[in-house]
């Protein structure tokens, strides 16, 4: 697995990340609800499609949120952001309102709910390990083990960051398997295809050689009987010619 500071959807996705993390916490600070323009805005912004893969971070929860509390801020979202609710910005709304919906429905499904938060876990296992390696190294080389990540609020960006690139990562593999799954069903099904048409063929071909001999024997039955007819015939003339006549001599 790449560092916090490597790898992830594209080159630029810490930098994104970052700005993202660092502006709704911003928001979230002045505002804790945040007003429903922002709340379109946050759902729907660039990197959105990457962003929104952790349903925790849609409904702005933490993983410990019990489901009565999960019910109550998809209920508080989905008002704040539903497209009657936003009449002036009505398309972008229906955009934010799916994607808490969709986040909703995936903390709903106890299998989706327990893989979101295998993939929470797992992002801040691999920022503590990280941490303790770093301080480890500082240590054998005799600096300070005083690191950034001991702050707080730095050490939940790190495991924000790297929590959405392990989504990010999930969503690709998602997407590339069933690319692959399409591409193999069309393959059979092209095969499936070839294998009807080729039986088909089959059958016309045996179809029109059985139709073609039956008129072969046909005509070869009607020339043996032509030509037996006219032996026959020959024959027949043959027997009725009279004999000759043989001129009698006289001494």
């Amino acid at each position: 697995m790449a560092a916090p500071g490597a790898g992830g959807p594209s080159g630029a996705a810490d930098e994104a990340f970052s700005t993202y993390y660092t502006e709704v916490k911003q928001i979230e600070k002045r505002d804790s609800v945040l007003t429903p323009k922002q709340q379109i805005e946050r759902l729907i912004r660039p990197g959105s499609s990457y962003f929104n893969l952790n349903p925790y971070e849609v409904l702005q929860l933490d993983p410990e949120a019990t489901d009565e509390e999960i019910k109550k801020r998809f209920r508080q979202l989905s008002i704040l952001v539903h497209p009657d609710k936003n009449q002036d910005d009505v398309e972008r709304a229906q955009k934010a309102f799916e994607a808490v919906d969709k986040a909703y429905k995936r903390l709903l499904d106890p299998e989706q709910k327990k893989r979101a938060l295998d993939v929470i876990q797992a992002g801040q296992e691999y920022i503590e390990h990280f941490v303790k390696e770093k301080k480890k190294q500082l240590k054998k080389e005799g600096k300070s083990v005083i690191v950034e990540e001991d702050d707080s609020d730095v050490f939940k960006q790190a495991v924000y960051k790297q929590t959405m690139k392990l989504f990010a990562e999930l969503e690709i593999k998602r997407k590339e398997r069933e690319t692959k799954e399409m591409h193999e069903r069309k393959r059979q099904r092209e095969e499936e295809i070839e294998v009807q048409e080729k039986a088909k063929r089959d059958r016309e071909w045996q179809k029109n050689f059985e139709e073609s001999r039956d008129g072969r024997v046909d005509s070869w039955r009607n020339f043996q009987a032509h030509s037996s007819g006219k032996k026959k015939e020959k024959k027949a003339r043959t027997f009725l010619k009279p004999p000759k006549v043989k001129m009698e001599q006289r001494e």
